[in-house]
């Protein structure tokens, strides 16, 4: 177990795991586990609510071979065996013309190895002083303490990191309780479907699952259809007690998270106790990167000067004005390694600090307000305001 100080030093970083199983979930979704030797168990000491990024290479449609990475949440609470090593356990669904996930979802066997990066993310509960630990977020505090009310709505494969933080907020104090909304089209999309069931089994009186269905009908009208203000509203009047519940988790699609974000405040819910996840922006004009895109830069152009730090080696990269590119997208041209995994300001792997000058974010899906207030950045999403800009990414 990785002590707090050493936690809060270190970065992500990929590392070569095995795939131990694979279980079907659906029929075109996966849980995938990958091994972890016990000379790496602290690189993966990780929060239910976390992910971590995978990474391959794999050929295009045009067969050109591309390094690919895509992040996952994990879906189960951390579990050490006896002979001093660990599992990661990630879901993967398959998206339409998703390269990575179609790959996964029909070839990917037990014994291949993938690059897997230490685990992420501030997707977790704040419930009893977790939130302690969003700056050395790989070291799993000891869970108990005072009980709480908890609520969580998520669609889809907004199961994957809900789950993991129902299991373990449930097994940590006698009186927890938690609500489930979980939307999907068809009983036959439900992930995790055992699993919620064994859970309901195991806490009949403390978790509250409630399906919802959009293209199947159920036997109450309030189960059926796609979740919309409306139905939000009645779901949230008839289904959850509002008025002692300590913490709420939204995890999907950028629509319903935005939704029950502007519903939540309209009922005064405040919100510090809000946490969310997207798994898409919901911007099709912004597809998520991989790379950084080629940029050439001309001694003649006026051109910004950033400066990044990372694994204490300091960097400096001209960055023409007239391109508008990104932080993230400057620096991969001089340092490969720079942290990213979405590019697309969700997952908040690329968070650095600005250290000197000004910048503006295009996005921000990931950062929290007191990370903000801090000087972090996403710098997928970050440009430079001023003619110097610095970065430190080891904060």
């Amino acid at each position: 177990m990785l002590d707090t100080q050493t936690a809060s030093r270190r970065r992500a970083s990929f590392h070569s795991l095995t795939v131990s199983n694979i279980r079907r979930l659906t029929d075109d979704a996966i849980e995938v586990s990958f091994a972890v030797p016990a000379d790496l168990v602290g690189q993966f000491d990780y929060l239910p609510g976390q992910y971590v990024a995978l990474r391959t290479s794999l050929p295009d449609e045009a067969g050109v071979v591309k390094d690919i990475r895509r992040s996952y949440s994990i879906c189960a609470p951390a579990k050490l065996f006896a002979n001093g090593s660990s599992e990661i356990r990630v879901a993967i669904k398959k998206d339409l013309g998703g390269l990575f996930s179609t790959w996964a979802t029909s070839q990917l066997a037990v014994g291949d190895t993938l690059q897997v990066m230490s685990p992420m993310g501030a997707f977790i509960s704040h419930h009893d002083g977790q939130h302690n630990v969003l700056n050395s977020m790989n070291h799993p505090p000891e869970l108990g303490g005072k009980r709480g009310s908890f609520v969580a709505v998520a669609a889809g494969s907004g199961i994957t990191p809900v789950i993991a933080i129902a299991k373990t907020l449930l097994a940590a104090h006698p009186d927890n309780r938690l609500d489930l909304i979980y939307a999907n089209k068809a009983a036959m999309d439900v992930m995790f479907l055992e699993d919620l069931a064994d859970l309901k089994d195991n806490y009949p009186a403390r978790f509250g699952l409630h399906h919802v269905l959009s293209r199947e009908q159920r036997i109450a009208p309030l189960m059926t259809g796609r979740i919309d203000a409306e139905k939000l509203e009645l779901l949230l009047g008839t289904a959850i007690h509002m008025d002692d519940v300590d913490e709420w988790f939204l995890c999907g699609p950028f629509e319903l998270v935005q939704l029950c974000r502007d519903v939540l405040e309209q009922r005064g819910v405040p919100s510090e106790k809000v946490r969310f996840e997207l798994f898409t922006t919901g911007r099709p004009d912004a597809p998520e990167g991989q790379a950084g895109r080629p940029v050439i830069v001309d001694e003649a152009d006026e051109s910004y000067s950033i400066t990044f730090t990372l694994d204490g080696l300091q960097g400096t990269v001209a960055s023409p004005i007239h391109a508008r590119e990104s932080i993230l997208n400057a620096a991969l041209r001089i340092r490969p390694d720079v942290p990213f995994a979405c590019a697309g300001g969700v997952c908040g792997t690329c968070r650095a600090k600005v250290t000197a000058g000004t910048v503006e974010m295009t996005e921000n899906y990931a950062l929290e307000p007191e990370e903000l207030a801090d000087g972090y950045v996403l710098t997928c999403q970050a440009h430079p305001t001023t003619d110097a800009v610095s970065v430190d990414y080891d904060v």
